[in-house]
């Protein structure tokens, strides 16, 4: 099997499982217990949570442990919007956003808020002087992606934070699960910023909420001590350890796997740039994990089932998303219904070969020639 759908999970780093191995065996009790078992888990928490935060350049108890990306948006959109009832009703985002986000904004909107989606220019980014015209004082959550999970698009974050400061009574969240762990962040110019290890060779099931010290949210799990006051439960501390080590490798290994990536992305797009057929959708500064193509007159579910009998892995938009709709990311830049719905996601790591490539390269080459 040849796998390039590493921007919707990544295998585990057999240096991670060993951390969550040990942690399992090494630290059997409750870290909300109050015996020595229970202290020495705690002990274990507080020394990760000091760990990661570190990385991060953030503080220890501006991070809450969470299942995955998706409870950490949850939480931050709608714990935000709880604790600010008294600013108003009305939210900015952008129809690029995952599933996670835009279910959550759909659901407010059933609820009574106001949704401004922002224009997306030609180049995948955001518009940011159509931001500056959208904010107001009623506006209560600006949520935005770091870089979007089909086209690789980096966002203009510091600028967008910029025009949102003029609003203090306005949260700013950002997811940054395709970013974190592959292309810096800087978790400063945000209130709240979610990510998963899971998309850096980490364990599926954990999370992370960074909520800025001060920042007002509302719990949306109730009962039960824990760890933070913003999320009830037993804190996995197996999975905490694990998500500590996936991201240290990450951020020590960061330079030689992006420049093995950046490789990559370079032969494919040389490559597909020599045939008519193909339209590269993902802008020349999008990320290299990240290459979003559409090949003319071939749907890109299509695309994805003839691959699969290559026994090839390649998504169609995310993986949380409906395969039945165009994508929406590549109707924004191109403007182009059929080239949304013939629209496929390659996306690569440091593991990809040359040989699975050509591979990919060959097993394309019917569609791309017919």
């Amino acid at each position: 099997m040849i796998y390039l759908d590493y921007s919707a999970n990544t295998p585990a780093d057999p240096r991670v499982a060993e951390a969550f191995l040990r942690a399992s065996l090494d630290f059997p009790g409750n870290p909300n217990s109050k015996h020595p078992a229970g202290q020495a888990a705690a002990n274990a928490l507080s020394e990760s949570r000091k760990h990661i935060a570190d990385m991060l350049s953030v503080l220890p108890e501006e991070l809450i442990f969470t299942s995955g990306a998706t409870e950490s948006n949850n939480l931050a959109l709608l714990g935000s919007v709880a604790a600010r009832r008294h600013v108003g009703r009305h939210i900015i985002s952008t129809a690029l956003e995952h599933p996670s986000v835009s279910a959550c904004l759909s659901h407010l909107q059933e609820n009574g808020y106001e949704i401004d989606l922002l224009p997306i220019l030609s180049n995948g980014r955001i518009d940011l002087e159509a931001l500056s015209s959208l904010l107001r004082k009623d506006t209560c959550l600006v949520a935005l992606s770091a870089v979007d999970s089909e086209l690789g698009t980096v966002q203009p974050l510091a600028e967008a934070a910029e025009r949102i400061r003029r609003f203090p009574d306005c949260h700013f969240h950002v997811d940054a699960t395709q970013a974190v762990g592959k292309t810096p962040v800087d978790f400063s110019v945000a209130d709240s910023v979610s990510f998963a290890p899971h998309k850096f060779y980490g364990l599926t099931g954990s999370g992370v909420l960074y909520k800025k010290k001060g920042i007002p949210l509302l719990p949306q799990l109730h009962g039960g001590e824990s760890d933070s006051p913003y999320r009830s439960g037993t804190p996995a501390l197996a999975e905490i350890k694990a998500l500590e080590r996936a991201l240290e490798l990450a951020l020590t290994e960061q330079v030689s796997r992006n420049a093995a990536v950046r490789a990559h992305n370079a032969y494919l797009r040389t490559a597909f740039s020599k045939e008519k057929k193909v339209s590269i959708n993902s802008p020349a500064d999008a990320v290299p994990h990240i290459l979003n193509l559409s090949i003319a007159g071939n749907r890109g579910s299509a695309v994805q089932t003839s691959l699969a009998a290559a026994d090839i892995c390649i998504s169609v938009k995310s993986a949380c998303s409906s395969d039945a709709l165009p994508s929406r990311a590549v109707f924004a830049v191109s403007r182009s219904r059929k080239n949304a719905l013939a629209s496929f996601r390659v996306s690569l790591s440091h593991l990809t070969t040359r040989e699975e490539l050509d591979a990919l390269l060959s097993a394309l080459a019917p569609l791309l020639h017919i």
